[in-house]
């Protein structure tokens, strides 16, 4: 397993102040930009254009989780855009090697998604395709909602044959990860967390940031 990354989603933040937003978080490893396309998730945010005006505003990478239907069309723009790492689900991605070697040729780390619903073993031989793969552990589409532990064990598969494979690749999750679920999930073998709401209603977000990456760290000791 790789070290441990906390990737806030500016989801759950002030979209009308996102750079001053983003500012409030120096310790976070990567800003976690949820784009939603209001077909593949009932949500719509932002799309490349906006990407790109906050990558120009930090220094901080900007980790793209593309939740759009034709990923293979879509995802290059999010690298042109100035995403240092970006995520398509494979469940709307008509050919993930082809579009992880293409994100990857462009300059960004490839990562792939999976919904909670989404087995991981039909994709355990394109692992090592991927600089990161993301479990959901909501369904993809909204901030705020509650963890699902019955995604804990595909945690554990995914690492099993990652270490099977005896890759590098990071394995992330998303989706109600906060201060009470975090432990679970690293012990499960995640190494990067996404955590938004849980980030942007505190009091001090960064401290928040660095109380979860604690949390986290503590379980690997």
């Amino acid at each position: 397993m790789g070290h441990i990354q906390i990737t806030p989603s500016i989801l759950n933040a002030d979209f009308g102040r996102l750079a001053e937003e983003v500012g409030r978080i120096p310790g976070a490893d990567w800003i976690h930009v949820d784009v939603m396309d209001n077909h593949f998730v009932p949500n719509l945010t932002f799309g490349p254009t906006m990407v790109e005006a906050l990558a120009r505003s930090t220094d901080t990478p900007l980790d793209a989780h593309l939740m759009i239907d034709d990923a293979d069309r879509n995802a290059p723009a999010y690298v042109e855009a100035g995403c240092a790492s970006v995520t398509f689900h494979v469940e709307a991605a008509r050919a993930p090697v082809r579009l992880a070697r293409e994100i990857r040729s462009a300059g960004a780390r490839a990562s792939m998604a999976l919904k909670p619903a989404t087995p991981i073993e039909p994709y355990e031989d394109l692992l090592p395709e991927l600089d990161m793969l993301l479990i959901m552990t909501v369904e993809p589409g909204f901030g705020g909602q509650r963890f699902l532990d019955l995604c804990l064990p595909k945690i554990r598969r995914a690492r099993a044959m990652m270490d099977k494979h005896g890759i590098e690749t990071w394995l992330q999750v998303d989706g109600g990860v906060s201060l009470d679920t975090i432990e679970r999930c690293a012990e499960a073998g995640a190494d990067v967390f996404v955590a938004g709401s849980a980030v942007f209603s505190a009091d001090d977000p960064d401290a928040m940031v660095a109380a979860l990456r604690a949390r986290a760290e503590s379980v690997r000791d």
